[in-house]
C-alpha cells in the first residue's frame, strides 16, 4: 500500500464511526453529549485527512506557503485533544455544575491559546523546504519551528495522559459496557502517549546528531492510527453494547415466554396481528408476544377454576413453603386447565359454572416468564390428565 494514502484508512474508519453516531443523533438531536461525541470523532477523522501527504501538498500549493499545512494539522490535532477532554468532563458529569463549567472553560482556553501559539511560532520560524512526512525531524533544530513542534507534542501528551487517568479512574466506578468502553479508551490513550514518546525520541536523536527518523515517520504513524481507532471504539462500545444487551435480554425473554404463548395461542383473538418475522427487532416481537398473552388470559378468565387453583396452591406450598412460587405454579395450572375448558366450550361442550380464580402472575414480564417456566412443573402437568369435576353447564 502507498504510504501516502495509508492515512485515509483510519480517516475513513473514523468517518464511519462518526456516521454511526450521527445516525443516533438524528433520532435525538437534543442530546448535547451525543453531539460532542460526533464532533470529536469527526475531528479525529479530519486529523488523519489533513495529515495525509497528498492533502498537505495540496494545501501548501493552494496557499503558496511551504509547509503552511503543518501548523494547520497541529491545530486540528490540538483541537481534538481539547475536545476529547471536554467531552470526557461532560460525559462523566458532576454534581457541582459550576465546577464542570469551570473545568471546561479552562480546557478550552488552554488549548485555544496553544493553537494560537502554534500559528505564531510558525510565522516567526523559517521552513522554506517542503517536508510532507518528516517535518518534525527535519526542522527539529530550527528556531521557532522547533518550539512549535515541541509545543504541539507536549499538548498532545498532556491530553493523552489526562484522558488515560480520567478513563482509568472512572472505569473503576462503573459497570458493564461503559466500563469496557472506558478501559478501551485507556488503552487507546496509552498508545497515543506511545506515539508521543516515539516522536520525542526521534527529535531528541536529531538534537544529538543521530538519525532515528523512521520512528517518527513510520512507527509513530502506525501507532497513531491504531490508537485513534481504539479510542473511537471506546466511544462506540457503551451505546452499541447497551443496545446489544437490551436486544439479547428481549430475545431471551421472548424465548422464555414462547411456551406460555404456545399454551394460550388458541385463545388469542383472531383480530390480533400475525406474529412478526424472526428478523423483526426483538423488542417489538416481545411486546407483541406479551400483548397476545394478556389478550388470551383475559379471554380464558371465565374458565379459570378457583377450586383447582386453590388445590394446586396448597400442594405447592406444602412442597416449597414459598407463597410467590406456589402462586405462580397455581396460576400456570389454572391457565393450562382453562385453555382446555375454553377449547371444549368452543367445540360445543358447554362451559362449566365455576368460581373464578384470578391470575396474579401478570404484573410484569418477569411474572409472565415465571409462569411460562412453571408450565413444565409436575403439578401443572398433572392438570392435563386430571378430568375436571362435573358441574352444571351455563349454556
Amino acid at each position: 500500500m502507498n504510504a501516502d494514502t495509508a492515512y485515509f484508512i483510519p480517516a475513513a474508519l473514523l468517518l464511519i464511526a462518526t456516521l454511526i453516531k450521527l445516525w443516533a443523533l438524528l433520532k435525538n438531536w437534543q442530546d448535547a453529549l451525543l453531539r460532542a461525541v460526533c464532533a470529536v470523532l469527526f475531528i479525529a477523522a479530519l486529523v488523519f485527512t489533513t495529515a495525509a501527504p497528498p492533502v498537505l501538498a495540496l494545501i501548501n500549493k493552494a496557499t503558496g506557503v511551504p509547509n503552511i499545512a503543518a501548523p494547520l494539522v497541529y491545530c486540528v490535532l490540538t483541537a481534538f485533544d481539547g475536545s476529547s477532554i471536554v467531552l470526557l468532563i461532560h460525559w462523566r458529569g458532576n454534581e457541582d455544575e459550576a465546577r464542570t463549567q469551570k473545568a471546561t472553560r479552562l480546557c478550552v482556553a488552554a488549548y485555544g491559546t496553544i493553537m494560537a501559539a502554534l500559528c505564531v511560532l510558525f510565522a516567526l520560524g523559517d521552513a522554506p523546504v517542503e517536508r510532507l512526512r518528516d517535518l518534525d525531524t527535519y526542522y527539529a533544530r530550527t528556531p521557532y519551528i522547533r518550539e512549535m513542534i515541541v509545543l504541539y507534542l507536549a499538548a498532545h501528551s498532556v491530553a493523552a495522559l489526562t484522558m488515560l487517568v480520567l478513563c482509568w479512574r472512572w472505569s473503576r466506578q462503573v459497570p458493564g459496557t461503559l466500563r469496557v468502553g472506558l478501559l478501551t479508551m485507556s488503552v487507546g490513550n496509552l498508545l497515543t502517549f506511545g506515539y508521543d514518546v516515539l516522536k520525542y525520541t526521534a527529535i531528541t536523536a536529531r538534537w544529538l546528531g543521530r538519525d532515528l527518523d523512521w520512528l517518527s515517520t513510520d512507527v509513530a504513524f502506525l501507532m497513531a492510527a491504531v490508537s485513534a481507532l481504539v479510542i473511537a471504539a471506546g466511544f462506540l462500545i457503551p451505546p452499541l453494547g447497551q443496545g446489544a444487551t437490551s436486544r439479547l435480554k428481549a430475545l431471551r425473554r421472548f424465548r422464555q415466554l414462547r411456551p406460555l404463548w404456545l399454551e394460550v395461542r388458541t385463545a388469542i383473538p383472531d383480530t390480533s396481528q400475525a406474529p412478526l418475522h424472526w428478523w423483526a427487532p426483538p423488542e417489538l416481537r416481545l411486546m407483541q408476544l406479551e400483548r397476545d398473552i394478556h389478550d388470551a388470559l383475559l379471554r380464558i378468565g371465565p374458565c379459570c377454576d378457583r377450586e383447582l387453583g386453590a388445590m394446586v396452591y396448597t400442594q405447592a406450598m406444602t412442597r416449597y413453603a414459598d407463597h410467590s412460587r406456589a402462586l405462580i405454579v397455581a396460576d400456570a395450572a389454572v391457565v393450562t386447565a382453562a385453555v382446555v375448558a375454553k377449547r371444549s366450550a368452543q367445540a360445543g361442550g358447554g362451559l362449566e359454572a365455576t368460581a373464578r380464580w384470578t391470575i396474579s402472575s401478570t404484573k410484569d414480564t418477569a411474572d409472565l416468564v415465571s409462569m411460562s417456566l412453571a408450565l413444565t412443573h409436575p403439578l401443572v402437568q398433572a392438570t392435563r390428565t386430571t378430568a375436571p369435576p362435573e358441574r352444571d353447564s351455563v349454556f
